[in-house]
């Protein structure tokens, strides 16, 4: 199915210079949200689910060495409890260290050596953190019960490893220490505890918990701005230096993550190759300059046309661009298409040798597809390539959207077709 755009004129109007950068800077999702600030510790949807899919990644070989410490802190404290409490009575609560709590923290740690451990791990955790609290709870008052009060440091030392040993975010763990917090007191009321016992244990550890929330918040802001400020600098040696936006190699990169991410996720692509309808004699008619300032304008107009945060824009080479869409909707490319024919026509540069318009336009082809294992991201540019060959051949200043299928296509059957079109 192919579906043609094609826009009329429309009046100028300039774009200076401080708009433009800013433009350019808010394609950066990591720009805007440095800018914007985030102090409830949340990016914007796409961003945060990128800043928790490298969390898991970078703390994934930390967290396991965590959960072997936090293994053998259960096995010392256990043996440290049955040599200065003896057996007998204890016998129950030797039981539930070494029968029930031991074996919840090795679950934990297997599963962080198992293949998809990246996926798997971030989803049980939040619930075995709090359930490995809750039974480090029912040691203590077992403990207590018997009258021994000695344990309730293991409850403040589980709250602060959940904190910050478990790989849990500020969120988790705070909610998993609410959750915690409200057990030992419930326990406290049901089970007979001292009055005076319940709530100084009690105040210690909420007074634990506002320590370790206080710590781990600030821990997270330094974690999230790093990784903002650190996608700003790799967005930066990512550039094109004629126009701002994203260059050839950075295309490559990100065309070939997401196109694997796509195919993990199940969600489509779109990518709008972009080009400026007879280049050269615009360059030939009006200079290298005006055709310098062309480009960056024309990039500029792109930036603006795209604005979700995981949309991509880049200078393809010369005078073409490409748009990279993740998981859009078909009338969301649709519209991305209107926009740029739109902007290009505001900017309204002269063209004095176009046979289209005697303003500066441009032809796109839009390719929407499904990622497969059968087919490759060279092959999804290859099927753009030729909606936008097909686009010059109709005439040129307009779109040709497709999403038929493309297995049929020879890698470089177009390229050499289009060029000779321009």
């Amino acid at each position: 199915m192919a579906i043609r755009v094609c826009l009329p004129r429309a009046q100028r109007t300039s774009v200076d210079f401080l708009e433009t950068q800013q433009i350019l800077r808010d394609e950066s999702a990591a720009a805007r949200q440095l800018r914007a600030g985030f102090p409830w510790l949340r990016f914007e949807r796409d961003l945060e689910r990128e800043f928790r899919r490298e969390q898991v990644t970078t703390r994934l070989a930390h967290t396991r060495r965590h959960l072997y410490l936090g293994a053998m802190l259960v096995v010392a404290i256990g043996l440290l409890n049955r040599l200065v409490l003896g057996p007998g009575e204890y016998t129950a609560l030797y039981l539930v260290q070494f029968g029930l709590l031991l074996p919840l923290v090795a679950g934990a740690l297997a599963i962080t050596h198992l293949p998809n451990a990246r996926r798997l791990y971030p989803l049980v955790a939040p619930a075995l953190a709090p359930l490995v609290g809750i039974l480090v709870i029912a040691v203590e008052f077992k403990a207590a019960q018997s009258g021994v009060e000695v344990l309730f440091a293991t409850v403040l030392l589980t709250t602060m490893f959940v904190y910050f040993l478990v790989g849990l975010l500020f969120y988790q763990g705070l909610a998993a220490n609410a959750i915690v917090w409200g057990v030992y007191v419930a326990f406290g009321i049901v089970g007979g505890i001292a009055e005076s016992h319940l709530i100084y244990n009690s105040l210690m550890l909420l007074m634990t918990n506002v320590v370790g929330a206080t710590v781990a918040y600030g821990l997270e802001l330094e974690v999230r701005t790093h990784f903002l400020e650190q996608r700003m600098l790799a967005e930066t040696a990512a550039r094109d230096g004629l126009t701002g936006i994203y260059n050839r190699r950075r295309f490559d990169e990100h065309l070939e993550t997401v196109w694997h991410m796509a195919q993990r996720e199940g969600v489509t692509l779109a990518l709008l190759m972009v080009d400026i309808d007879f280049f050269k004699r615009f360059n030939d008619r009006h200079g290298h300059q005006a055709g310098d300032e062309c480009l960056r304008e024309v990039a500029t107009a792109l930036a603006r046309a795209a604005r979700r945060p995981l949309d991509f824009v880049a200078r393809y080479g010369g005078e073409e661009f490409a748009i990279v869409l993740y998981d859009p909707a078909r009338e969301y490319v649709h519209e991305v298409a209107t926009r740029v024919h739109q902007n290009i026509a505001r900017l309204a540069i002269p063209h004095g040798d176009s046979v289209v318009s005697p303003l500066v336009t441009i032809s796109a082809g839009a390719a929407y597809v499904a990622p497969t294992l059968e087919r490759s991201s060279q092959g999804f540019v290859q099927f753009a390539d030729e909606a936008l060959y097909q686009a010059k051949a109709e005439g040129r200043n307009r779109s040709v959207f497709s999403e038929a299928a493309y297995d049929s296509l020879e890698t470089g059957s177009f390229r050499a077709s289009r060029r000779a079109a321009r």
